[in-house]
């Protein structure tokens, strides 16, 4: 059986150690070890000071704890532990792969199979967390008028996760793209390869 408590909201400490899934960040004297979302832990250094919301899952047998930038990433990974099937490490990996920003518009531009590019996610999964989202989140401003990705976009999308891109990154590279650029998938992937070099 799980838990959720919220018995540790936030905490601020050093941050001692970086590991492949989380931070050891030193609160007191003592080296706790909080799982992160992958830019988060990419971006911050050994030595510098952590702000963190946090949420706390405890089990029988184990406590755990997730950290995050901003109560929004919080909330999200909150809701996402409400979806049947979803559990913390599929959470955090939706949390690594893709922007609150970028989940979003998949959801309100009805694109869930974005979702389902993400580690751990399966197209069902990716389906129930559209549904039980579209519930949960607000839209951006302006994000219910996003015009849909184009067909060749979405080509240019799936071949750049298929080269090891996240989504995130993939989505900022069709960004980049000049809005003059040819329409064509081939020629818009190439222009949205340059963006990683």
């Amino acid at each position: 059986m799980t838990y959720n408590w919220n018995m540790i909201s936030t905490l601020r400490g050093e941050i001692a150690q970086i590991e492949d899934t989380s931070l050891i960040v030193e609160v007191g004297g003592v080296g706790l070890r909080v799982f992160v979302p992958a830019p988060l832990r990419m971006r911050v250094k050994t030595g510098e000071t952590a702000y963190l919301f946090t949420h706390l899952v405890v089990r029988e047998d184990a406590l755990t704890l997730y950290g995050f930038e901003s109560q929004a990433d919080c909330d999200l990974f909150n809701i996402l532990l409400g979806v049947n099937g979803v559990g913390p490490k599929v959470a955090l990996s939706v949390l690594s792969a893709m922007s609150l920003e970028a989940i979003q518009r998949a959801i309100f531009a009805d694109e869930a199979e974005l979702l389902s590019r993400v580690p751990g996610v399966g197209k069902k999964t990716a389906q129930k967390m559209a549904l039980h989202l579209k519930d949960k989140l607000k839209p951006l401003d302006g994000l219910k008028q996003v015009a849909l990705m184009s067909d060749a976009d979405s080509e240019v999308l799936a071949a750049l996760t298929a080269l090891g891109y996240s989504v995130v990154e993939a989505q900022s590279a069709i960004q980049s793209i000049p809005k003059d650029a040819s329409k064509d998938a081939e020629e818009r992937l190439r222009i949205a390869l340059q963006y990683f070099q």
